[in-house]
């Protein structure tokens, strides 16, 4: 009998939308949290001391950490296969730190007898940012891991949906607080507000809750079975951290293309996360710069909590169609077109004028934000080798971190020397980038597949 040279090859099992569902769910307390930090960490800070032209360089701590977190994290996730499983023991040491990062941030002023609380509260940042990355990272390999090509962009997708419901949620919580329950929405100088603080606990809550339901829920798949899965070998040889080096030298073109729709795009996201709050507080509410005290001020920065929500809970709704319009045109250009979504909704901020009307502007960016958290993943998962599933989505995450080092070094210097501490301008500009996003994906290539 003639010998099969070739390897055979079982195809994954379509899983059921439950079971993607399940697997995921852990996204949602983690956006949850980190929803909680981007709609309220320059707030806190303003409110330890940080000049508005600052902010950008307290928010460098987030992707420094990251850049530094995600590929290593991904390396050994990669080579982990214990009882435990491959990423789940990952998901539960980011998700115990994280909790602990957000429940430590808005009390830095308890600890000011060690350090400044700014300098506290820049710290929680850090830490709460590299917990984030632990346990978000192995959540993107997984879906690497566990699901046949075909269920992928689903897949994805489904994240997104957990994402915006999470972020929904943690974004609405301080207004609600405040405007529904009756917690207290200022606090005297130096202090943060009761509404930020109970959120921040709660948020904690709901992430150790999320990542034990994925973890109990999700089963992986033991080497044995992913080998029956792959022609080439799962495990590889155990080498050291220099790898990632390697790795990154060889990453796919498709990568490398990426990184630059990834730069125009995340630029635009971070200068949105760290400007919004004084953009709007300055522009539309008229308060004062350098006033985080008044009642004005808290009324446009929980408002701009309200509308990160809006925004989340549009790329929710959109992440469960936007798998249709990528199967019906394809991936580029579903990407694209929520990228230019995006940057007019940046733009049109600039004009408003009545704060209620910001809600349009949330459903362009709302687009913009389902399409980058999921397409650009599943364009990339189809080109990289799935023993490397782990490390090369970690080294992804460096064209998600260095715009935002870029922009973190020299965002708040251009907002201060260029536009007069205008923090307005800051968010055109990211208009601008992300429309630039949308044009450079049009520019992808590969070969294996329409993308």
């Amino acid at each position: 009998m003639e010998q099969v040279s070739q390897k055979q090859v079982a195809s994954k099992p379509r899983l059921s939308k439950l079971q993607i569902f399940n697997m995921s769910m852990g996204f949602f307390g983690i956006q949850f949290g980190f929803a909680l930090q981007n709609g309220n960490a320059s707030r806190i800070l303003q409110t330890f001391g940080a000049d508005v032209e600052h902010l950008s360089l307290f928010w460098l701590a987030a992707p420094l950490t990251g850049m530094i977190v995600q590929p290593i994290i991904g390396h050994y996730s990669d080579r982990t296969w214990n009882r435990f499983g491959r990423r789940r023991p990952y998901f539960m040491i980011g998700a115990l730190l994280t909790a602990m990062a957000l429940i430590l941030m808005p009390n830095s002023a308890v600890l000011a007898g060690l350090l400044p609380p700014i300098i506290i509260g820049a710290g929680m940042l850090m830490i709460m940012d590299a917990s984030i990355n632990v346990a978000m990272e192995p959540f993107r390999a997984l879906v690497g891991d566990k699901l046949p090509e075909s269920q992928r962009s689903f897949g994805f997708s489904t994240q997104t949906f957990l994402i915006g419901s999470g972020a929904i949620v943690g974004s609405w919580l301080p207004y609600i607080l405040s405007e529904y329950v009756g917690v207290s929405k200022v606090a005297v100088e130096g202090q943060i507000p009761n509404n930020v603080i109970y959120s921040f606990y709660v948020g904690a809550a709901v992430l150790i809750a999320t990542i034990l339901w994925t973890v109990i829920t999700t089963k992986e798949y033991s080497p044995e079975e992913m080998e029956s899965h792959h022609t080439t070998p799962i495990q590889e040889e155990q080498h050291g951290l220099m790898t990632i080096f390697k790795d990154f030298k060889n990453m796919p073109l498709t990568m490398k293309q990426l990184g630059v729709v990834q730069f125009f795009s995340w630029f635009a996201l971070f200068s949105m996360w760290v400007f919004t709050t004084p953009a709007v507080a300055q522009h539309i509410y008229k308060v004062t710069p350098g006033d985080t005290t008044s009642a004005q001020f808290a009324d446009a920065a929980n408002w701009v909590a309200f509308l990160f929500g809006i925004y989340n809970g549009i790329s929710a709704a959109y992440a469960l169609i936007l798998p249709w319009i990528a199967d019906k045109t394809s991936r580029k250009i579903a990407h694209a077109f929520s990228l230019v979504c995006g940057g007019a909704g940046l733009l049109s901020i600039y004009f408003i004028t009545n704060p209620d009307y910001l809600i349009f502007s949330m459903i362009g960016i709302g687009l913009a934000w389902g399409s980058i958290l999921s397409m650009p993943y599943a364009i990339l998962s189809s080109s990289i080798p799935a023993r490397k599933m782990g490390v090369y989505m970690g080294i992804f995450n460096f064209f998600i971190t260095m715009p935002q080092i870029v922009n973190g070094f020299f965002g708040g210097m251009i907002v201060k020397q260029f536009y007069n501490g205008e923090a307005i301008y800051a968010i055109v500009l990211a208009g601008i980038f992300m429309i630039l996003g949308a044009i450079s994906v049009l520019y992808i290539q590969n070969n294996k597949e329409k993308i």
